[in-house]
């Protein structure tokens, strides 16, 4: 598996990455459609977020969106 993009991330990538794999191969294949994992997924997130905020990445986020704003595709 790939690594995060900061390094203070990679353990709970790891932690949400196996929960994940184990909850779709072995529940969501088989019709279980009941979500899993959201928690580990949270806490990745916030510490994705936050390292992208470190390393100002953000700030490149909000000015390519600016120049290429994401459109709806849904007809709303």
């Amino acid at each position: 598996m790939s690594q995060s993009i900061g390094a203070q991330c990679n353990d709970l990538k790891k932690e949400y990455d196996t929960c994940f794999n184990k909850w779709y191969s072995e529940k969501f294949l088989k019709g279980d459609l009941r979500p899993e994992c959201e928690e580990l997924f949270e806490k990745y997130r916030a510490c994705v977020l936050n390292a992208v905020k470190q390393k100002q990445i953000d700030k490149l986020l909000v000015e390519a969106r600016k120049d290429d704003p994401f459109t709806s595709t849904s007809g709303k």
